[in-house]
């Protein structure tokens, strides 16, 4: 489940006053023309904590998820693009994810723990494809 926080909401700062608050236009909407997803891999799950951070403290973050062996977090740009910033599991650890893409909210703090100084952006290869 896509978790969505207020734009203001911060893990250790106070609420920003409303007339500091980031101003978004509407959303696009589905089947129009234009930008719908953009995502990029970070290393460690640490660098995926510091992009929370960074966009919760630039008001531009909009939520997080679990994809199993991902872990995103989800922001908006001033034009109202969302984008998505993941870590990846170590390949060896997918199991089950390996077909498979859930939706579920995560829990980044023990997420933390369990994976802290694991490198994993430079760990996928393409796989030979078969027709």
């Amino acid at each position: 489940m896509l978790r969505r926080l207020p734009a203001d909401a911060a893990l250790d700062q106070p609420p920003r006053p409303r007339a500091l608050r980031r101003r978004r236009p509407a959303a696009h909407e589905r089947g129009s023309i234009g930008l719908y997803h953009l995502a990029r891999q970070v290393d460690t799950i640490e660098d995926l904590d510091e992009a929370r951070r960074t966009l919760v403290a630039l008001g531009a973050y909009v939520g997080e998820s679990s994809h199993g062996a991902t872990k995103s977090v989800y922001a908006a740009d001033p034009d109202g693009n969302e984008f998505e910033v993941m870590w990846m599991l170590p390949q060896s650890e997918w199991g089950s994810y390996d077909n498979a893409a859930p939706v579920e909210a995560p829990d980044l703090p023990a997420e933390i723990e369990r994976w802290a100084g694991v490198a994993t952006a430079g760990e996928l290869v393409p796989r030979e494809v078969t027709a």
